[in-house]
């Protein structure tokens, strides 16, 4: 006979379990994000999708729960920043265009461009440029709309979503997908390598980071906006070009 209260007891055992991962995401999110969001709204926000990953949860998806749960944790917490308007579509525009800029002259030179040769393609100043990157503090590598460009156009994630079959959370977890980024992180500048590093790999917050790089918090945040531009601007170029 089906145990449905065995199985009722596992989810509550799985939330009650993860639901610190909901904390530390929020906490590490909120830390890249404006004083006007609150971090309540996005744990409670984190754990809609803690939830969500509990319910939809099955052994052949191929991954460890925590890796699965994270996803959807994070995904929800974009998803009520989005419903609150915290990157507007204009910000999201203006990334784009730092996205291309850094695109077009990465295959002009054939390196990574400086901060005054984007600056100079935008055709702004560089106090202008670092305001702008500074505004976008949070910008995000992957958005949903990257799954569901509404321009029509090709994007990074093209290859990526085909072959996991249209499923963005398989798109993301592919092979695929994880060694085009350890590629496209190994070619940023010396600087923001290290940076992404000590954030993603070490769990430092902008001000430690500021601390060993000898730079301020909002350099920081800077530096952080434009290697995500620098990456998103690779990934795009890979995907044009078919390089894997």
């Amino acid at each position: 006979m089906y145990n449905i209260h065995g199985k009722n007891d596992q989810k509550d055992d799985l939330l009650k379990k993860h639901a610190p991962l909901v904390k530390k995401l929020a906490y590490r999110l909120k830390a890249r994000l404006p004083p006007s969001v609150e971090v309540d709204d996005l744990i409670q926000a984190g754990m809609m999708g803690l939830l969500s990953a509990v319910n939809n949860y099955e052994d052949t998806h191929g991954a460890q729960f925590e890796t699965y749960a994270s996803q959807r944790i994070h995904g929800a917490m974009l998803d009520e920043l989005r419903s609150a308007d915290w990157l507007p579509r204009g910000l999201r525009k203006k990334m784009r265009q730092v996205e291309d800029a850094i695109n077009a002259l990465q295959q002009q030179y054939g390196r990574p461009p400086s901060e005054t040769e984007v600056a100079r393609h935008l055709k702004c100043t560089l106090d202008e440029y670092y305001e702008m990157l500074g505004d976008c503090s949070g910008h995000q590598l992957v958005y949903y709309e990257d799954f569901h460009d509404s321009d029509g156009g090709d994007h990074f994630l093209d290859r990526h979503l085909s072959d996991a079959g249209g499923d963005p959370l398989q798109a993301l977890m592919s092979e695929g997908f994880k060694e085009a980024l350890v590629e496209v992180i190994d070619s940023l500048p010396e600087r923001e390598r290290i940076l992404m590093g000590l954030y993603y790999g070490e769990e430092l917050n902008l001000k430690e980071i500021g601390a060993v790089l000898n730079v301020s918090e909002s350099r920081v945040c800077q530096m952080h906006s434009q290697a995500i531009a620098r990456l998103r601007a690779r990934l795009k170029e890979q995907a044009w070009t078919g390089v894997a």
